[in-house]
């Protein structure tokens, strides 16, 4: 994967300690002296006279200024560019290494020894270890091959075009195979690959008595085995900087183009099957491949000797495709394609010689983005001869069709169309994004990696390929198999994509597929069989507003299309009678809830491939719902019609002195965000005790710890008028008031159990509690304003009134967006309960508190560049650790534009940052209502909890990430929910019985304690009111926090831990001035007594307490 970085704004002294290409830093010392003195006058500074310093500017730098404002979304952009430019950009000192390689490689090519003709198998001549790099199936073959020193040595690709680039640097050497070596009839029935690979071992045997090479390998060009390489690196400390890939060639015109006409055979059947002789297409192409790379390398330097910026604009659209990991692998679309493109672009006209490198990306990319290679073929070719294939025989023969500039051959013969409708979409996505100014372009096209695992919804792998050989002789791809020269695994690949895609249909807004890397092997090893491949991994990007759909209805019973559905789908097709009176063709899938729904595509897919290809449902690794069994997927869809029930209830309610304006839900549960949804709970009264006065319910001692019911918060705003006092007292009793009279209007007309506060109003209904908060608009500004000595009104923001204007104005203005956000966003809420309950499995969700966490999720939905929304939790999830991980808190603002119609706003949050960067909070979100204060993470975290936030999040990807990948590791994803306590001084232990949270614990213990409910519905209304907010460990935390927070920070679980770790701060028990009285003689000082302080933890705990673990070696007085 590359991570590229770039420096922006550098000093000049930092400048020169950057690292150039070979990884030595620029001003470390030289052994000549005149580089240093070169050096020493870069460092020195230049004086400038004022006439000098305040010029008008030149006309070079006027048209610079206009081109950074007409071409970027501004100046820095430009500098970005030009940065990540000199970035991957060759430096001159590793140009003298690789050319020096180059010759001595050159100069050891000419001295191959000859060797007489032998026969075409007889190996005799290959001494040593060295093996030929070709799987040489059907073994016999007739011809002679004999070894002689190459024709010629040419490099040819990127290097000498000047579009190589770090960090991969290869470097294309053309070995020209001596017209003496060949017969007329090779181009049949793979002699001349055979021929090709053993002119290779040929010079592997030569080349291994060489002092100057350090390490040869083979492997294949895009992973065709048709096309073997010699992979060559130097000698000593400069072996792993690049590769020189030796590619045996044909001489020029050895064969006439036209015997590789897609329409051609040139395998007979009988050598390989004994079936009818079909075209081969795609090995004719491997075979032509070989005949031109001199003649492209001619016509590119012809149209890059045209266009200054050709080398800057092919190597920013290689970085784009790397970050894609579109560019390594079996049909690929590489560098070389790139290449071809924007000379196809410019020989059209559609791109003008004197665009800059930034433009040349920018039209590329609209290129490709808005014409489908499959559909409409293009080529380079002006006047082909009258052999060339015309383009809709390349069609007929190729899924994606690029011809070169000879008209006859097909860069794109090995690309899939999938690959290609890959390409499109992320050029698609790179230019909308690249269009909105409210996006930093730069950053989320060319610098973030966009690995399959991050960018699909779903992924799924087929192992054991070998059991493609036997899918292949079922659907009779026999023809294709030769075509292929027996790789089952690319012949499979295009019937597998094309099933897949007419089978999810609608459901998906993408299909995309894993490029399988090209095969590397030592020159002793016997090539790699096909089975030997990774498994290949599928990617699917759903359409949520699709892709849970149960049902698959087809064409009406009558029409010619049933026939074709019921062949797709096979017994699973019925016949069914839909509301509407029509009869038609469907198929139902089975899924109740919206976990299993999200699934359905996994149905599909193993249907699918068991009833086409026998592919058994035991070779699909699915991977769609990994973290699920993490949060118990549960929707909070009754808790959200119950709150909705009451509001209408409170909105109706008469008799009250001022009338109900608003009612607002302030609870995660209500924006289905809570990680543990509220269940409506039937209560055992036989378990609770009671108290008469209240007819409330009361824990009995001794037994274990009562259901946690967590009150869920609802705003009732009360309309303004002139009864409402100006005292902040008199407002409190008055909504004291308030609160007895709903809860007795709500007991009178609906028989709710209420208990009025002072503060609030619980309310029990249908086995959820309701906690109401009676406001008034104006209270806040009340809160704020006091009298001074002299008389005059004084307005003043306080703790009290911020505190009050979130509760009540900022918090359920959150809530109500958020659940909008998770109407358009089926799956939002359930990456913001994977969210958090990775942040409090870690504990840290005292630190990033729950509406910041929300807000960290939404920013996922409401900004993906440069992905689409996710569409499954597991993808959202990931996304989540790479924003927390990798976002740059430090010197930019988490902007959540949670207003989509209006961007305007966007810039001052960003201003006002920088300006006032020092006195904000470390992790600043900035949304439409708060803009300057970052309410949601004023106070936490602090820079070291942030600091560890960061840390764990990059971890746990590097745990998770391999594992959606790598069938064969550990799968466990609750590894990234295990927090490490290593680094804790002391742990309390508590008692899993007075726990009430036990079983939302990662690993829940298999004892179950019983807390006073029972199994059932939720009984009528009324009935006592049960404890509700009662959580010994909240509060036995909350008493820790009081007592010793200034001594010890303490951290808990509070989905079930049974942990609480109690980290020392670093001047705790520092000696501290003893002061009796002001007559005192000798200073004394004091120190906390640590053994007292641990004891106390038990003290105060007694009853919850099992153990106190006191890590002494970790910490000393």
């Amino acid at each position: 994967m590359l991570f590229l970085f770039f420096l922006q704004m550098i000093p000049s002294d930092l400048s020169q300690a950057k690292e150039d290409g070979n990884g030595v830093p620029a001003n470390a010392k030289r052994s000549k002296p005149e580089d240093q003195g070169e050096q020493d006058a870069v460092l020195r500074p230049v004086k400038l006279s004022r006439t000098e310093l305040y010029k008008p500017p030149t006309v070079e730098e006027l048209n610079q200024l206009k081109e950074a404002e007409s071409l970027f979304h501004c100046s820095l952009l430009k500098m970005q560019m030009e940065e990540l430019l000199k970035e991957v950009a060759l430096s001159e000192r590793r140009k003298k290494q690789i050319d020096s390689f180059v010759k001595t490689v050159t100069e050891a090519l000419q001295s191959v020894p000859s060797f007489p003709k032998v026969e075409l198998g007889d190996l005799s001549w290959l001494a040593g270890s060295v093996k030929v790099p070709f799987i040489m199936m059907p073994a016999e073959n007739a011809g002679k091959f004999q070894m002689a020193p190459p024709a010629s040595v040419d490099l040819i690709g990127s290097y000498p075009l000047g579009t190589c680039i770090k960090p991969r640097i290869t470097v294309d050497l053309a070995v020209t195979i001596p017209a003496e070596v060949l017969q007329t009839k090779d181009d049949m029935n793979q002699r001349y690959p055979r021929k090709r690979a053993l002119y290779l071992a040929g010079l592997a045997q030569h080349l291994s008595s060489s002092a100057e090479i350090g390490s040869m390998r083979y492997s294949c060009l895009h992973g065709n085995r048709l096309r073997p390489l010699l992979l060559l690196t130097p000698s000593g400390k400069e072996s792993s900087n690049f590769t020189v890939r030796l590619h045996a060639c044909l001489p020029p015109g050895y064969f006439k183009p036209s015997r590789f006409h897609p329409q051609r055979n040139n395998i007979r059947t009988k050598w390989y099957t004994e079936s009818p002789e079909p075209p081969t297409p795609h090995y004719n192409s491997s075979v032509l491949g070989d005949m031109l790379p001199r003649a492209h390398l001619q016509f590119l330097s012809a149209v890059s000797s045209q266009c200054p910026a050709f080398a800057e604009g092919v190597a920013l659209i290689k970085v784009w495709l790397r970050q894609r990991e579109l560019d390594q692998g079996a049909g690929c679309f590489n560098g070389f394609l790139a290449s071809m493109t924007l000379a196809y672009l410019l020989s059209k006209h559609r791109v003008n010689n004197n665009m800059t490198a930034y433009q040349l990306l920018r039209n590329t990319l609209h290129f490709l983005a808005t014409t489908d290679l499959t559909e409409t073929a293009i080529t380079l070719a002006r006047k082909p001869d009258s052999t060339a294939p015309s383009l809709p025989e390349f069609q007929d023969a190729f899924q994606v069709v690029f011809v070169d500039p000879s008209g006859h051959l097909n860069l794109c013969a090995e690309m899939t169309e999938c690959t290609y409708k890959q390409v499109q979409h992320e050029a698609s996505l790179s230019m909308q994004f690249w269009d909105d100014a409210t996006v930093n372009g730069f950053h989320a096209l060319l610098m973030t990696p966009k690995p399959l695992e991050r960018t699909s919804d779903h992924i799924f792998q087929l192992l054991e390929l070998v059991k493609l050989q036997a899918s292949c002789k079922k659907l009779k791809l026999l023809s294709e198999l030769m075509d292929h020269s027996g790789n089952y695994v690319r012949t499979m690949l295009p019937y597998i994509l094309s099933l897949l895609q007419q089978g999810l249909g609608q459901r998906i807004l993408l299909l995309t597929h894993s490029l399988s890397p090209d095969p590397e092997w030592t020159v002793e090893a016997e090539p790699p069989k096909h089975k030997a491949q990774p498994p290949l991994s599928f990617g699917l990007i759903l359409r949520p507003d699709y892709a849970a759909s149960v049902l698959e209805r087809g064409p009406p019973a009558d029409s010619p299309k049933a026939a074709e559905f019921r062949k797709l789908w096979g017994p699973r097709s019925e016949l069914r009678r839909f509301q509407d009176g029509a009869i038609t063709e469907a198929v139902l899938w089975t899924g109740e809830s919206a976990c299993e729904k999200r699934l359905v595509p996994r149905q599909i897919v193993n249907h699918l491939l068991q009833l086409h290809a026998d592919i058994p449902e035991s070779c699909v690794r699915y991977v769609g719902a990994m973290m699920d069994d993490v949060i118990q997927m549960k929707e909070s869809l009754k808790v959200v019609q119950s709150y909705d029930d009451l509001s209408r209830k409170l909105w109706r309610l008469e008799g009250l002195p001022l009338s109900v304006t608003a009612v607002q839900g302030a609870h995660p549960a209500l924006r289905y965000t809570q990680v543990f949804p509220p269940k409506p709970l039937k209560l055992d009264y036989s378990f609770f005790g009671k108290e008469k006065s209240s007819r409330s319910l009361l824990p009995k001692e001794g037994k274990p710890c009562p259901v946690y019911i967590e009150p869920i918060t609802v705003v009732c705003h009360m309309e303004g008028s002139g009864k409402w006092p100006h005292d902040r007292v008199a407002i409190r009793h008055l909504k004291a008031a308030f609160h007895l009279s709903l809860g007795e209007l709500l007991t009178k007309e609906h028989s709710y159990t209420c208990r009025p506060c002072p503060t609030h109003l619980d309310v029990w209904k249908e086995g959820y509690a309701f906690r109401v908060h009676v406001a008034y608009h104006r209270e806040p500004q009340v809160l704020r304003e006091s009298v001074g000595p002299d008389g005059l009104l004084v307005v003043r923001d306080n703790e009290a009134a911020q505190a009050l204007e979130l509760a009540t104005v900022h918090r359920p203005l959150l809530t109500s967006t958020l659940h909008g956000l998770q109407q358009q966003h089926p799956c939002f809420g359930a990456v913001c309960r994977l969210a958090k309950r990775w942040l409090g499995a870690q504990l840290l969700s005292d630190d990033i508190r729950e509406d910041a966490a929300d807000l960290l999720v939404a920013s996922l939905f409401l900004h993906p560049a440069p992905f689409t929304a996710p569409s499954s939790p597991q993808v959202g999830f990931l996304r989540f650790l790479r924003l927390l991980s990798s976002f740059d808190w430090r010197n930019n603002p988490l902007v959540v534009n949670l207003n989509s119609n209006d961007s305007g706003w966007l810039a001052p949050p960003r201003n006002d940052f920088v300006a006032g960067r020092d006195s904000l909070p470390v992790m600043f979100i900035a949304t439409p209502s708060d803009k300057k204060l970052s309410l949601w993470t004023k106070r936490e975290p602090s820079v070291q909890m942030m600091q560890r936030a960061v840390m764990l999040a990059a971890e746990s990807l590097k745990v998770l990430e391999p594992q959606l990948k790598d069938g064969t590791q550990i799968q466990d994803v609750k590894v990234a929910m295990r927090p490490p306590l290593d680094a804790y001084d002391v742990l309390i232990h508590l008692l899993p019985k007075q726990v009430p949270l036990l079983k939302q614990a990662v690993d829940p213990p298999l004892v179950v304690f019983s807390r006073g409910t029972e199994a059932g519905k939720a009984g009528t209304p009324g009935g006592a009111m049960p404890v509700i907010d009662y959580n010994p460990v909240a509060l036995y935390l909350s008493e820790l926090r009081d007592s010793f927070g200034d001594l010890a920070l303490f951290f808990c679980d509070p989905y079930g831990g049974t942990v609480i770790a109690v980290l020392w701060k670093p001047k705790a028990f520092k000696p501290v001035p003893f002061k009796v009285s002001a007559d005192a003689g000798e200073q004394a000082h004091s120190v906390p007594n640590v053994e007292a302080i641990v004891e106390d933890f038990s003290v105060m705990g007694k009853d919850l307490v099992r153990s106190v673990e006191a890590r002494t070696e970790r910490w000393s007085v």
